[in-house]
């Protein structure tokens, strides 16, 4: 069986699924996105995920496509037709379609809905985080509004595309006084010298992860000490441990900046227990 994608409304074969040329996501980028990691075909660590979609709507005054229990059943549906058990599913609303026009519709348009679920290995996951990634720095050259998960994503993608012609697995922003911003698909972490674990806060901007909130709870729970600071790239080197978290990547330990060895470049204790506490929680939070 072949892959299924929901468009507006109707189940597709992922290879007929299209939205109209005029679509505003396409023309403008006027769209938000959400994705959700697939564990034994449940939505894993779900709420972070549908709070954040709903921040990023009301942030572009898209509305609601469908109340949330309508979009839990499309979600699982396509996760069900598709016969994923682990993976990601990638859900996408733009304002929908209408002449172009840079300002909004003048007339009530109803917004565009794309679902697509792909499988992912998580033995795949598993065997990256114990080898370790690298990651390089970038100029910071996004918009200033990068805590609004919108689909305008060509940075992001040009980075990791120096990031993979650089043989590592991440880039690394770095705003104009020198300091991490977050990584072009993940949120980045260090242990510093002290073992104080430090990450941007969300006040500068950054996507507010739902990885990094539901961490941010476990560590608190563990007892560990955590300040939500930024740091340089140099910081990052003499740190003990560094790490990225997303929903795909979960936490995973980097172990070069740069072309340069993080502590004693491999993967440290802490990251790997702060991965499999993540899943445990992200399970039970699953739906």
């Amino acid at each position: 069986m072949g892959r299924v994608a929901y468009v507006n409304g109707r189940f597709l074969p992922h290879g007929q699924a299209a939205v109209h040329i005029e679509d505003r996501g396409y023309q403008f980028a006027d769209a938000v996105y959400e994705v959700w990691a697939l564990t034994d075909g449940k939505l894993a660590d779900a709420e972070g995920h549908f709070v954040r979609l709903k921040r990023s709507l009301d942030e572009l005054r898209i509305p609601e496509p469908m109340s949330r229990r309508a979009l839990t059943v499309v979600l699982k549906e396509a996760v069900r037709r598709n016969r994923i058990r682990d993976g990601i599913v990638y859900l996408q609303i733009s304002r929908g379609v209408a002449p172009r026009d840079h300002v909004f519709p003048k007339d009530q348009v109803l917004p565009a809905v794309v679902v697509t679920v792909k499988a992912m290995d998580p033995a795949a996951g598993h065997a990256k985080a114990a080898k370790g990634v690298k990651v390089i720095t970038q100029p910071e050259n996004r918009w200033g509004r990068c805590d609004i998960k919108t689909i305008g994503l060509l940075p992001n993608a040009l980075a990791r595309q120096a990031a993979a012609e650089a043989g590592a697995y991440e880039a690394w922003y770095v705003d104009d006084m020198g300091l991490v911003t977050e990584g072009a698909a993940t949120n980045a972490w260090i242990i510093d010298r002290d073992g104080v674990l430090r990450t941007r806060g969300t006040n500068a901007n950054i996507l507010r992860g739902v990885t990094r909130g539901t961490l941010l709870e476990l560590m608190e729970a563990e007892g560990l000490k955590v300040e939500q600071r930024p740091f340089t790239p140099q910081e990052a080197l003499e740190a003990r441990e560094a790490f990225i978290t997303g929903a795909s990547t979960l936490v995973t330990p980097v172990i070069a900046v740069d072309g340069k060895p993080v502590g004693d470049g491999k993967p440290g204790p802490v990251a790997m227990r702060l991965r499999s506490l993540y899943i445990e929680r992200a399970k039970a939070l699953a739906v």
